[in-house]
């Protein structure tokens, strides 16, 4: 008789924060005999993301979860219970031996099924602070793993750990020559890199624009601008512009000198583990619930990063912190490389499924 296929269910999405630790987990739990099955939302950016994988994807209902008072929190109960019914049925379907969800709104209904049916649910929350999703299905979770050491006061104790940023291998396998191939930049001058990204970081991309004669006099500038949001007619020798890279990720890393963008948990703890000197620009509190402020703070505290606030931006502020930056570029490398902690995917694939073997 043919042995039963293991299987696991990964959840999260609402943003690419939310999804890519999973992606990466999926070839690990695949080399490992195990298959990987994801719940996502009908529309979110996982279905993007994840579809172009070739695991199972299950589409469920799910409600946005606010901190505020609104008429629509009373639809989006009856979308999280429809959503939870959902995921009964896939859990239910697919007989998985636990669930691991990055958090957004689409986890909480499947961890509450999970929960409702006794299968174990584990947690990674990468920022400082837990967001609302995460706080619901911590009080539900099996065990939580966080990246910053300062969320263990956050979560509660006994059931919580610390892992550190997902190690990506990949990323240190840049080539110089490569990285000037792909801009047409040659070693005269320094480089920036700038991750503007999705529509959060529209004033990020309008200020590099804006400002482009004047920045490039010093340097050279890699602009990450996000699917969309590519400008023609920037006619600039010291100025390249992507929407979105992969493999040529590392070698834009290897020739960057500095990178500036967001503080999302991912990208900041890439540049500290590719020991880049960053300025921080955090989504104000009008656009976010402060998880930003507080990661940018935090890594400012650790002498990684400079930080200025998006209502500050402007180009006597940022060529401020620039020298700021310059002035003690090499005494912020030298921090840099003195950080301890990280885990690699398949790692944690293999803490998980230990975990479960324990049970």
């Amino acid at each position: 008789m043919e042995a039963k296929k293991r299987k696991v269910v990964l959840t999260g999405g609402g943003t690419v924060g939310h999804v890519m630790l999973n992606k990466l987990l999926i070839p690990c739990f695949i080399n490992k005999g195990v298959e990987p099955v994801y719940i996502g939302s009908k529309k979110g950016i996982e279905k993007e993301i994840i579809g172009a994988t070739s695991i199972k994807y299950y589409n469920i209902s799910s409600g946005k979860l606010r901190r505020y008072i609104s008429a629509e929190n009373f639809k989006d109960v009856f979308k999280v219970m429809r959503g939870v019914g959902d995921a009964r049925k896939v859990l239910k379907k697919e007989q998985v031996e636990f669930v691991f969800s990055k958090g957004g709104f689409v986890s909480v209904p499947v961890v509450l099924a999970a929960k409702s049916l006794g299968i174990p649910v584990y947690i990674h929350e990468s920022d400082i602070t837990p967001g609302l999703a995460n706080r619901i299905a911590g009080k539900f979770a099996t065990k939580i793993y966080v990246t910053f050491k300062k969320t263990l006061e956050y979560v509660p104790k006994g059931k919580s750990e610390y892992l550190g940023p997902v190690i990506r291998d990949e990323l240190k396998r840049g080539y110089r020559d490569i990285g000037y191939e792909l801009t047409g930049f040659t070693e005269e001058k320094p480089v920036m890199i700038v991750m503007g990204g999705s529509l959060g970081a529209r004033s990020i991309n309008t200020f590099v624009r804006e400002n482009l004669d004047a920045l490039t006099k010093e340097w050279q500038i890699i602009h990450l601008c996000g699917r969309g949001n590519y400008q023609e007619g920037l006619d600039n020798p010291n100025y390249r512009q992507f929407e979105f890279v992969k493999k040529e990720l590392p070698h834009l890393l290897r020739i960057s000198d500095i990178a500036v963008g967001r503080s999302g948990s991912n990208a900041i703890y890439e540049f500290l583990l590719n020991e880049k000197p960053m300025i921080l620009i955090p989504l104000p509190l009008s656009q976010s619930r402060g998880d930003q402020v507080e990661n940018a703070e935090y890594f400012k505290e650790k002498g990684y990063a400079e930080v200025i606030q998006d209502e500050e931006l402007d180009l006597e502020t940022f060529q401020t912190t620039l020298d700021r930056i310059e002035g003690k570029k090499d005494a912020i490398v030298d921090c840099m490389k003195k950080f301890e902690g990280g885990f690699r995917p398949e790692s944690l694939v293999n803490l998980l499924l230990d975990g479960e073997a324990q049970r």
